[in-house]
C-alpha cells in the first residue's frame, strides 16, 4: 500500500490547515517530525483498566507493541477504549459488550488509523473488540494478555471460578471452614492475567487464535512469562506488514476460518459464551452462521484438553504441553488447514511441526479425554429457536432426565426462595429460572448455573437439571441449558412454565420438552403479562429496544453487517 492510499495520509500528509493543525497537535506529545513522513499509524487498542484485574497488566504489553512498531517502521498510537471487568461489573459486562463495540468502532473509523492491534483479556474484551473491528474492516491482529499461572492451595492446584463455584458450594453445606475458603480465596488469583481454567477468556483466547486473528501460541503463554512480552513485540512488526500487505479482516474472516473455530472450540472444552459471541462476530461480517452450524460441527468432537471444568489441568500446563498449536496439528484431518491467518501463511502452515509434550494434558482422537464433547444444542417446545448444553461439564446421568419443573421468576425470586425449607426440591427436579436473558436481565447474565438448595447440598447433592435464558460462566459446570430462545421477556415458552409441570432433557436426542399440552400453553399465553421495562432512558434503553436474541449473537440489530472504513468529512 503506497503512502497516499493510507488512511492516515488524509490527516498528516496534506499542507493544508488540517494537515497543520493535525501534524502541530500531535507533535505536543513529543513525536517526531519523521513519523509524519508517511509511514503506517498503528492504533493500539488498550482495554486496560484497574477495574479490569484480569488486564492491569496491558500497559506494559502495549510498551511492548510499541516497539515492535517502531521497528517495522510504522508510527504507534495507543488508545483506550471502554474495559469490561468479569468480576466487578454489575449487572453483567454482556450488557455492555455491543457498547464497547461501538467505541472500538467508532474511535477507529474517526482517527487516523492504517492498522490495530487489540489488547484483549477478559471475557468480553475479546468479542466486543473484536467486533467493533470487524465493522471497521482494517488490517488488525489480536494479542490477548494470556492466563494467570495455576492457583495454588496446599498441596493441589486450583482454578479460578471453578473452584470458586466449588469451595462456595462446601462453605454452604458445611464441608469447608470460612478460614479455609478466605484461604483459597488468597491462593487462587496469585498473579498478572486472566482465569486459568478454560473458562470464557481462555476460550475467547483460543477462539481469536483458531479463527487466525493472532500470531501461533498466542493463547496459552501465561501472563507474566516473558514469551508474552516477546509475542506482543512480534505483534507489532506483524500488524506494520498488514497494513502494507492490505490485509484486512474480511480477507482472513472467511466461513472455513469459522468452521475451524467451531471444531477447535469442541476439542478445547471451551466456554458456551463462544456460541454467542462467534454468531455476534459472524454477524459484523455477514457470514452466514446460525446454530445448527455448532451442533453440526463441533458437538461430537473428541474432547483433547484435558482442563478444568472438563478436566483436571490449567492453562499454564495447556502451555507447556504446547499449546493450542499442538491441538489444531493433531485435528489437521478434520480442519481448513489451508485457511488464511493474519500472519500471511494457511493454518497448516503455522503450526507445522506443533508437538505435544504432555499427553495427560493433550490428548488425541484415538485417545481423548473423551470421546465426544463440544457444545449440543436442543430443540424443542421449550426452546423453539436453540438452547446450549455443555456435556463434557455436565453430570452424564443427567443427560437423559424428566423431573418437576421448580421454577423461579426472576433472579430475585431465585434468591429470595433457594435456601427457603419449604422450597419443594428434590434430586430429581428440575431447577428453572426466568428472565435472565438479553432482555430480561437486561444483558444476559451469568446466572444460568445456579447454587442448588442449601438443603440438598447438605444431603451430598452436587448437580441438578437447570434450565434459563440466561448465560453461564465458561469456569461452571453441571448439567446446565443455557440461552434458552426465545426467552422468557418476550413470551417464549420458558415464560409460560409452572411449578410442578414435567420436563424432559434428552442430550443424545437434542431435545428440550415441557410436557404441556400446546391448548394449555396457549391459555397461559393468552394469561401471561412482562415485566415492566427496567428503564426508559440511556443506553439500557437502547439495549433493550435494539438486542437481538441469543440465536444471533444477541448484538443489536443496527450492528449487522458492517460500515468500513471511509475517512469522515474534515472537522473544520
Amino acid at each position: 500500500m503506497s503512502e497516499t492510499q493510507l488512511r492516515s495520509h488524509q490527516w498528516f500528509g496534506r499542507h493544508d490547515l488540517m494537515g497543520f493543525t493535525n501534524r502541530s497537535w500531535m507533535k505536543n506529545q513529543g513525536h517526531a517530525e519523521h513519523l509524519f513522513d508517511g509511514r503506517p499509524v498503528i492504533g493500539i487498542c488498550n482495554t486496560w483498566s484497574e477495574l479490569t484485574p484480569c488486564n492491569g497488566h496491558f500497559r506494559i504489553l502495549a510498551e511492548q507493541v510499541k516497539k515492535g512498531v517502531y521497528e517495522a517502521g510504522g508510527f504507534p498510537v495507543e488508545f483506550p477504549v471502554m474495559s469490561l471487568g468479569e468480576a466487578l461489573m454489575r449487572p453483567t459486562t454482556m450488557l455492555f459488550r455491543n457498547l464497547a463495540s461501538m467505541d472500538v468502532e467508532e474511535t477507529l473509523r474517526a482517527n487516523p488509523v492504517d492498522g490495530v492491534i487489540l489488547l484483549t483479556g477478559c471475557d468480553k474484551t475479546t468479542p466486543a473488540t473484536v467486533m467493533g473491528a470487524c465493522s471497521v474492516d482494517l488490517p488488525t491482529l489480536v494479542v490477548s494478555g494470556g492466563p494467570m499461572l495455576n492457583g495454588k492451595w496446599g498441596n493441589q492446584d486450583i482454578g479460578s471460578g471453578t473452584h470458586s463455584y466449588r469451595f462456595t458450594d462446601d462453605l454452604r453445606a458445611g464441608a469447608m471452614s470460612l478460614e479455609q475458603y478466605m484461604e483459597a480465596e488468597a491462593c487462587q488469583s496469585r498473579s498478572e492475567g486472566h482465569c486459568m481454567t478454560m473458562g470464557t477468556a481462555s476460550t475467547m483466547a483460543c477462539m481469536v487464535e483458531a479463527l487466525g486473528l493472532t500470531l501461533p501460541s498466542n493463547a496459552a503463554i501465561p501472563a507474566v512469562d516473558a514469551r508474552r512480552k516477546r509475542l506482543a513485540h512480534m505483534a507489532g512488526n506483524r500488524i506494520v506488514e498488514m497494513v502494507h500487505e492490505d490485509l484486512r479482516l474480511s480477507k482472513v474472516l472467511q466461513r472455513e476460518n469459522f468452521e475451524n473455530a467451531i471444531r477447535i472450540n469442541g476439542a478445547i472444552g471451551g466456554s458456551t459464551n463462544f456460541v454467542i459471541h462467534l454468531l455476534a462476530i459472524a454477524g459484523r461480517l455477514n457470514i452466514p452462521l446460525d446454530m445448527d452450524d455448532f451442533d453440526r460441527l463441533g458437538s461430537r468432537m473428541p474432547l483433547l484438553v484435558n482442563l478444568m471444568p472438563s478436566g483436571e489441568y490449567l492453562m499454564e500446563d495447556f502451555y507447556y504441553a504446547g499449546g493450542l498449536p499442538a491441538v489444531i496439528e493433531t485435528l489437521r484431518d478434520v480442519l481448513h488447514m489451508d485457511a488464511l491467518t493474519v500472519t500471511g501463511r494457511t493454518m497448516g502452515e503455522n503450526v507445522a511441526g506443533a508437538v505435544c509434550h504432555n499427553p495427560k494434558v493433550i490428548g488425541t482422537p484415538d485417545n481423548p479425554v473423551q470421546p465426544e464433547a463440544g457444545l449440543a444444542v436442543l430443540r424443542g417446545n421449550l426452546c423453539p429457536d436453540g438452547a446450549i448444553i455443555k456435556p463434557s461439564a455436565a453430570s452424564p446421568h443427567l443427560l437423559q432426565h424428566t423431573g418437576v419443573a421448580v421454577v423461579f421468576e426472576d433472579i430475585d425470586d431465585y434468591h429470595a426462595r433457594i435456601d427457603s425449607p419449604d422450597l419443594e426440591a428434590d434430586e430429581d427436579s428440575v431447577l428453572v429460572l426466568k428472565n435472565v436473558g438479553p432482555k430480561g436481565y437486561p444483558g444476559m447474565a451469568e446466572v444460568g448455573n445456579m447454587g442448588l438448595p442449601a438443603r440438598l447440598l447438605r444431603k451430598g447433592v452436587r448437580d441438578l437439571v437447570r434450565i434459563s435464558d440466561g448465560r453461564m460462566s465458561g469456569t461452571a459446570f453441571g448439567t446446565v441449558v443455557l440461552h434458552v430462545t426465545p426467552e422468557s421477556a418476550t413470551g417464549g415458552n420458558l415464560a409460560l412454565v409452572h411449578n410442578g409441570d414435567r420436563i424432559t432433557l434428552d442430550v443424545p436426542s437434542r431435545s428440550l420438552t415441557l410436557d404441556v399440552p400446546e391448548e394449555e400453553l396457549v391459555v397461559r399465553r393468552s394469561n401471561w403479562t412482562p415485566l415492566p421495562a427496567h428503564t426508559d432512558r440511556g443506553y439500557v434503553s437502547l439495549y433493550t429496544s435494539h438486542v437481538q436474541q441469543a440465536n444471533l449473537g444477541a448484538d443489536f440489530d443496527f450492528l449487522r453487517g458492517g460500515s468500513g472504513s471511509p475517512v469522515p468529512r474534515d472537522s473544520h
